[in-house]
Order: C-alpha cells, then sequence, then structure tokens
C-alpha cells in the first residue's frame, strides 16, 4: 500500500502511538508467566550444576547429598542419577566436546565421568584423582584437554596425569571458585574468602593482579563476548561488574539484593546476566545498568544456590535449598511455540512502541512494577531508610569539616579495598 509520512496528514499519529504502547505495556505484564517448571528428584540441597556445550536440552546437578543428576529439558526428567562423592558435590563442569563431566566433592577427590549411561553394570568414574585438600570448585578450559580446581589453592591439571602441572597461590585463604575465560582461553579468575579476586595467566604460571573487596566474593561469571570483562557477586548484597585492565573501580555496581548473592551467569549474547540470592530471589540484570529487569521468586523456593543460563538464550534454571531445580523463561511474557508471521510482526511493532515511549512516567511505572515477597519487600524499604542516613551524615559531617578534609567518595569506589599487582 503507498503512504505518504508526511506527519501533517497524521496529526494524531503520536497520541495513537502512545495508546498502543501503553497497551502493550499492559498485555507485557498481564502475560509474564515466567514460571515453567520444577525439576524434582534430589533428596538434598541443589548445590551446583553444569551445561552441556553440545546439547542444549542436557543439564547436570550435583546435590549436597553426593549426588549427580542429568536431565533432560525437554522431557522434563531426570535420565541418570550417579552416587558421585560422599558429602557435598562442591562443583561440576562439563568438558568442552560433551563426551564426558568432572565432579569435585568434599571427599577429596576430582572424578571423571562418561556423559552417556553404561550398557550395563555399575556407575564408574573413567579417573579418580586423590588430592591432600577438599576442593571447593573446578572448571574445565574451553579448547584444550585441561582444567583447573580452586580450594586451598588453585591447580592446573593436564587430564592424562593425576598431579597438578602447576599450582598458584596468593595469599593463605581458601579459595571457593575459579572459572576459565571463554575468550582469552589462558586467563582464569579466583575467589578467595580473604575478600580477594585474583587474575592468573595459564601461560606465565604466576598471578597477575588482584582485587580487594570490602566483602568477600561468592563467585564470579567471565562476559562471554567481551575478553576483559566478569562480574563478580558479592556477601554485600552487590554484584560488580569489572573491566580486568582497569580493576580501579567497578565499571558497575548491579544493587537490588537484600541479601549476599551466592551465584552469577552470563547470557550467551553477553547483554545480560542473571544471579541466585540468598534472599530467595533470582534476578536478572543488563550488563551496563545498576538495577535488575526483573526478579523471579516463588512462595516455595528457599536460599538459591546456583543459577544457570542456557546456551539458546531463552531459559534461566537456578537450585535451590529445597531439593528443585526450576525452569523459568528469560522473558518473562515471551510467548513459546510456534509464532505465526503476524504475531511476530505485531510483537516487533509492540517491542518498538515500548522502547520509544519508554520514558513516559506512566509507561514507566507500569514496566518496572513488581510484585515482591513481604520479606523482600520490608528490607529493601529498611536498606533505603539507612543509606539515607548513612548520606546525610556524610553531608552533615562535609558541611561542619574544613573544606576537602571529608572527600568525595564515588559509589563505585566505596566498596574497594585495594588492587595490588
Amino acid at each position: 500500500v503507498p503512504r505518504n509520512y508526511d506527519p501533517l496528514l497524521h496529526p494524531f499519529e503520536v497520541p495513537r502511538e502512545y495508546t498502543r504502547a501503553l497497551n502493550a505495556t499492559k498485555l507485557e505484564r498481564v502475560f509474564a508467566k515466567p514460571f515453567l517448571t520444577s525439576l524434582d528428584g534430589h533428596r538434598d540441597g541443589v548445590n551446583c550444576m553444569a551445561k552441556h556445550p553440545k546439547s542444549l536440552s542436557t543439564v547436570l546437578s550435583g546435590a549436597c547429598d553426593g549426588e549427580v543428576k542429568i536431565w533432560n529439558l525437554t522431557k522434563r526428567q531426570c535420565i541418570r542419577t550417579i552416587q558421585a562423592h560422599e558429602g557435598f558435590v562442591r562443583g561440576m563442569c562439563a568438558r568442552f566436546c560433551g563426551t564426558s563431566f568432572f565432579t569435585v566433592g568434599d571427599d577429596k577427590t576430582v572424578k571423571q565421568w562418561k556423559m552417556e549411561s553404561p550398557e550395563y553394570g555399575e556407575e564408574e568414574p573413567i579417573h579418580t584423582i586423590l588430592g591432600k585438600t577438599v576442593y571447593t570448585g573446578i572448571d574445565h578450559h574451553w579448547k584444550e584437554a585441561v582444567f583447573a580446581t580452586c580450594g586451598h589453592q588453585v591447580d592446573i591439571w593436564d587430564e592424562q596425569r593425576t598431579s597438578p602441572m602447576c599450582s598458584l597461590t596468593w595469599g593463605f585463604d581458601s579459595i571457593s571458585s575459579v572459572k576459565f575465560n571463554p575468550i582469552e582461553t589462558y586467563l582464569l579468575g579466583s575467589c578467595a574468602s580473604d575478600r580477594n579476586i585474583v587474575l592468573y595467566d595459564m601461560r606465565k604460571s604466576t598471578p597477575l593482579k588482584k582485587v580487594i573487596l570490602n566483602m568477600r566474593t561468592n563467585t564470579l561469571c567471565w562476559n562471554p563476548m567481551e575478553a576483559f570483562v566478569f562480574t563478580a557477586a558479592n556477601e554485600d548484597y552487590n554484584l560488580y561488574t569489572f573491566d580486568m585492565r582497569f580493576l580501579e573501580s567497578p565499571v558497575t555496581v548491579h544493587m537490588d539484593h537484600v541479601s549476599a548473592v551466592l551465584d552469577v551467569d552470563y547470557s550467551p549474547t553477553g547483554k545480560e546476566f542473571v544471579s541466585a540470592s540468598f534472599d530467595k530471589s533470582v534476578r536478572i540484570f543488563p550488563v551496563d545498568k545498576g538495577r535488575s529487569r526483573e526478579v523471579y521468586h516463588t512462595k516455595r523456593m528457599q536460599h538459591v544456590i546456583t543459577v544457570k543460563w542456557t546456551s539458546d538464550n531463552k531459559y534461566i534454571l537456578c537450585g535451590s535449598d529445597e531439593m528443585n531445580i526450576r525452569l523459568w523463561k528469560a522473558n518473562a511474557s515471551e510467548k513459546l511455540g510456534v509464532l505465526a508471521p503476524r504475531e511476530k510482526a505485531a510483537m516487533n511493532y509492540n517491542q518498538k512502541l515500548k522502547e520509544k515511549f519508554q520514558y513516559h512516567p506512566q509507561i514507566r511505572r507500569i514496566a518496572r512494577h513488581r510484585h515482591l515477597p513481604k520479606s523482600i519487600f520490608c528490607q529493601i524499604k529498611e536498606q533505603r531508610i539507612m543509606r539515607e542516613a548513612r548520606r546525610r551524615k556524610e553531608l552533615n559531617r562535609r558541611k561542619h569539616s574544613k573544606p576537602g578534609a571529608v572527600p568525595l567518595v564515588s559509589e563505585k569506589k566505596k566498596h574497594i579495598v585495594a588492587v595490588v599487582k
């Protein structure tokens, strides 16, 4: 249809589009039903999860009773159970080719298992490595037959050998997690319980530099699209996105949780990440924003310990204390299943309208509104009062001191204690 787009011929175009944008925003909140299913079968809290690098429908999970389960997400059922360790399964990771996976546990062992279930007989690991101390985490190299474990120190292992190729240490405290960089594959990051985030280079077999924060970092995750960017989940309720070249201050401080953040995982696009917290909720943050765009919670869900974003960017998996793995949509109001061409066109049109009018007060209010559990709601209110009180106190101190005696410290720099090279 030939159309004349001259604005003089369409004087009511903007009001009409505004009404459509308002309706689209309201409908988005009406259709926001993110919870899909819960995978139950574990007999203890879910402590760690791993994604299959080649298959979208396969997910591995390890529990606090040493049990590892492999799930088929399309059928929504467990396809295999292994009694892997005595005590907790502390960490797990799949090999980059997807043929096998590694687990570490409280029984001081590292075990390698086949991804396929055996034809007959008992489940036996391919390899078992006996260590001297408890391992708290494991991660596999993205391209080579090398993996790293952490505990008392960071050990880098060759798959063929039973002793580590090299051991890296800086400080004397236990290390809670270690992660390989997916792009610059020889870089590692680790978090220790003496509040450090340490970066290592595998080629030099020495630590590069470390940043010390006010409180302990539980885990970190590298951005799969930007080689130098990583996000750290901290005990002080915040997440910090750092550029590893400039560790003096974080790029962004993400503040929305009301309790310690226990896990973080990036979406495959590198534009968003999901975080799991002790406050029984899961939040989705855009990388460049300080506030979350979405918060997921259910009445039964307890402290969320581990979280993963699936490799097709559509779903989020979270494992929590009360033995369940829950599957959520990454986009709460997205329609699952086949879309007709007209539906697709209408969705794209509505999306553009929402972007065009996103700063209008009415539309912004509706798009941002979320119902929260009462406990979280009250804690947010309490923390707002505390923050305001701290701000007022600082203003008063500055007002009644010599000029320049009380320096202005930005929110980003407040949480960094030191950077050591």
